[in-house]
């Protein structure tokens, strides 16, 4: 039994969608629940209280606890006033779901530089605020979940969404660094990759598809990755039902010794490099070094 009895987490974006959905699951199982939504439109313009306000009423109708906050993700000052709202009333925070998000979607040619850093610093920037303000309680504490959410336009790419693609892709690369400065801590610190209907992909998905693609479907997967027992490090995908891995792997490739390192020796034996056979799920930056500097120095050792 899953179960957040006496925990206290943060939802961001709770307000409506995905969010909404976390929250009202994990004040269901006992957590006391911060419902962070800035009110604003889906690109970003705007402000209200009405949508957090409304989940909390939802909460307590239900016996649970929670508190409103329209704090914008990446205003620093109101994060952490956020933060210590939720400490002066509860006096811990052990979940933080990063949901809050923006779209501004157009071509690359056609958007904007301004569109483009607008999305990067909602769902990238505001992220690393939100994360690095709940960082040291948890770390003195000795436990913390923390997810991020990506998407697959970050993963493997969509038309019209650059800016989007590439913040989400980077919340991947935020993630793989903190699984591994926070596990002595007991910081567990995964990655969501969801496919719902809410008003981020109203427009994007087929009607028939809508009623399969409930938030609700996605949010189990998300109670896990924040449990007691989550794994570290982990993109999980999650969609009508079904729940998948996303893993990056790099394949074993080729060494050239020196003298054969030309563009035309690698385009002749591309196919090589492209060989999944013997390919490895690499967990830290340091691997892939270690992995072509054995490699050469293995080549230094036959060839002396």
């Amino acid at each position: 039994m899953v179960s957040f009895e006496g925990q206290v987490a943060i939802v961001t974006g709770a307000g409506q969608g995905l969010g909404r959905s976390h929250a009202m699951a994990l004040a269901e199982r006992g957590a006391k629940v911060v419902v962070n939504d800035l009110g604003g439109a889906r690109d970003g313009t705007g402000s209200s209280s009405t949508a957090a306000e409304s989940v909390v009423g939802e909460i307590e109708a239900l016996g649970g606890e929670a508190m409103a906050d329209g704090a914008d993700v990446t205003d620093r000052d109101a994060v952490r006033q956020m933060v210590d709202a939720a400490l002066d009333r509860w006096g811990r925070i052990d979940i933080l779901i990063n949901n809050a998000g923006i779209l501004r979607d157009k071509s690359f040619q056609n958007m904007t530089l301004d569109d483009f850093e607008l999305v990067v610093a909602v769902h990238l920037l505001g992220t690393a605020n939100c994360t690095h303000t709940v960082w040291g309680h948890m770390r003195d504490r000795g436990y913390g979940r923390i997810l991020v959410t990506s998407s697959s336009s970050g993963l493997y790419g969509n038309f019209g969404q650059a800016n989007y693609g590439a913040a989400k892709m980077g919340v991947v690369g935020l993630m793989n660094t903190l699984r591994a400065e926070g596990a002595k801590y007991d910081i567990r610190v995964n990655a969501l990759a969801p496919v719902a209907h809410t008003r981020m992909t109203d427009e994007l998905l087929p009607e028939e598809a809508k009623d399969l693609l409930r938030p609700e479907e996605v949010t189990p997967g998300v109670l896990y990755l924040v449990s007691a027992d989550a794994p570290n490090g982990v993109i999980l995908a999650a969609g009508a039902g079904g729940y998948a891995a996303t893993r990056i792997y790099e394949t074993a490739g080729i060494w050239l010794p020196p003298g054969e390192r030309t563009p035309e020796a690698i385009a002749s034996r591309f196919d090589e490099v492209l060989d999944p056979e013997g390919q490895q799920e690499l967990k830290a930056g340091g691997e892939q070094t270690m992995k072509f500097l054995g490699r050469a120095m293995s080549a230094s050792e036959m060839d002396g």
